[in-house]
């Protein structure tokens, strides 16, 4: 158990590495693409520790107290996390539903933290956030459903592994009205434009995250590159067929990233009001679709 709990906490601290410097990475390639040199690959790790080594302002324990919950939820979600078939910390706990109910202590405690602060722009921030992950998660839960109906297992090895096994037919290319949906619900989990409602700095000054510095805004940054590792795994071992060795794994989750990140730079921001609008017409329509195709029908390609 305890070399387990070690490799858990050696993924969560891979997850950090490899999250931050892909972003670092990213920002050099919008940089390039905007025609200018944009900033060095791991100016986020400076940033980070830079932070780290402030001192922050408390809004009383709520405020204080939400940042810990929210850095360890993610943290302890991070650590069930496969990289490949045969890395992980926890075998037989990779499940996805368990990663569900984890994610949500961590954005319980950034909730939290972030309408304990007073200010009102945080909780417009929370609020939005929280009616974000409404609209996205009912069409990407129904596609989840559909994946498990399919590989006839919720475990995200065993999903990969039965990708695998048919001779790689991602569920991506396998369900393509699904696999569109289901990247479309990734932007909005990682708040990608035109989903960026809840951070929005030219309208409720970042949001969640207006009343934090130092040390604490260096933990929640932290959380969201953890959070955004996590997220992008499960994208890439539930529609890609996961990985059966660490090179494929950054090879797709490389990709992933990037294209999401790409899209997202060349979209406005929608408001509140039409992001719910869009996730529950079109995707919530095509995840339907799909569900009932694959399903009922069987036509899988």
């Amino acid at each position: 158990m305890i070399v387990n709990i070690l490799i858990g906490f050696g993924v969560a601290f891979f997850g950090f590495v490899l999250q931050t410097s892909v972003a670092g990475v990213n920002r050099k390639i919008v940089g390039r693409l905007q025609k200018r040199y944009g900033p060095r690959w791991y100016q986020e790790f400076l940033d980070i520790f830079k932070l780290l080594s402030k001192r922050s302002i408390s809004h009383g324990w709520i405020f204080d107290f939400g940042v810990i919950m929210a850095l360890g939820g993610i943290i302890a979600t991070a650590m069930f996390m496969p990289l490949t078939n045969s890395i992980v910390a926890f075998a037989g706990y990779d499940n996805f539903f368990i990663f569900v109910y984890l994610l949500a202590v961590g954005m319980l405690g950034m909730a939290m933290s972030a309408s304990g602060s007073g200010n009102p722009l945080a909780s417009i921030g929370v609020m939005r956030a929280l009616t974000t992950m409404l609209a996205y998660e009912v069409p990407f839960m129904i596609l989840i459903l559909t994946v498990i109906k399919l590989s006839g297992t919720s475990s995200i090895v065993g999903i990969g592994e039965w990708q695998q096994a048919i001779g790689n037919n991602w569920f991506m290319i396998a369900l393509p009205i699904g696999g569109i949906v289901a990247l479309i619900c990734l932007m909005g989990m990682l708040g990608k434009k035109p989903f960026e409602t809840y951070i929005a700095p030219a309208e409720i000054a970042s949001g969640p995250m207006v009343e934090y510095g130092g040390k604490q805004l260096g933990m929640l940054f932290i959380m969201h590159e953890i959070t955004v590792f996590i997220e992008v795994s499960l994208f890439v071992h539930i529609f890609l067929g996961g990985a059966t060795n660490i090179f494929i794994f950054l090879i797709k989750y490389f990709v992933v990233y990037t294209v999401v990140n790409l899209i997202s730079n060349v979209n406005g921001r929608l408001k509140i009001d039409q992001v719910v609008k869009f996730y529950y017409k079109w995707p919530l329509i095509l995840a339907a679709t799909q569900a009932i195709i694959a399903i009922y029908f069987g036509w899988v390609i």
